[in-house]
C-alpha cells in the first residue's frame, strides 16, 4: 500500500471539477488507486478545504472523508510546541510564511516517515526540508 500525505489544494481539485488542477489529481488519485493507495491528511486540510469550496462539493468532499477517502491524523495540543516552531522557520520576512495546513503536513511526515505528497505548493513544499535534510517528493 503507497501512502502520500494529501494538501488543501488538491483535496479542492478532486472535487471542484472546475479547478484547473482536477483532471491531474483525479487521474493520478484513480491510477494510484488501482495499486493500493492511502491517502492521508490532517484536520487542517480539511478545513482549509471545506471554506474554500462551494457548498455541494463541501458536502461531497466530507462525505468521502468520512468514508475514508483520505486517513485524517490529528495531532495534540502538545504536538504545537514543534508545528508552531517550523512556522517560525519558514515565515521569515520576505519569505512565504508556513501556515497551519502545510506545517501539519510537515508534522504529518515527521510521524508516518511518509514523504510523497499531493500539492499545488510546489515553492513552499520544495523549500521544506524534513529532519536529515529530506525533502518532500511533490506529485
Amino acid at each position: 500500500m503507497r501512502s502520500i500525505l494529501l494538501d488543501t489544494g488538491p483535496l479542492i481539485a478532486l472535487f471542484a471539477v472546475d479547478d484547473k488542477h482536477h483532471q491531474h489529481y483525479d487521474r493520478l488519485v484513480t491510477d494510484l488507486s488501482a495499486i493500493g493507495l492511502r491517502l492521508l491528511t490532517t484536520w487542517p486540510c480539511i478545513v482549509e478545504a471545506s471554506y474554500l469550496l462551494d457548498i455541494p462539493q463541501r458536502f461531497e468532499m466530507l462525505h468521502w472523508i468520512e468514508l475514508g477517502g483520505a486517513l485524517v491524523h490529528p495531532f495534540e495540543p502538545h504536538h504545537l510546541g514543534d508545528i508552531i516552531s517550523w512556522m517560525q522557520r519558514y515565515s521569515k520576512p520576505g519569505k512565504r510564511e508556513m501556515d497551519l495546513a502545510d506545517a501539519s503536513l510537515y508534522w504529518l511526515a515527521t510521524q508516518t516517515s511518509v514523504t510523497e505528497i499531493m500539492t499545488v505548493d510546489i515553492t513552499d513544499f520544495s523549500r521544506y526540508r524534513l529532519p536529515e535534510s529530506r525533502a518532500f517528493v511533490i506529485l
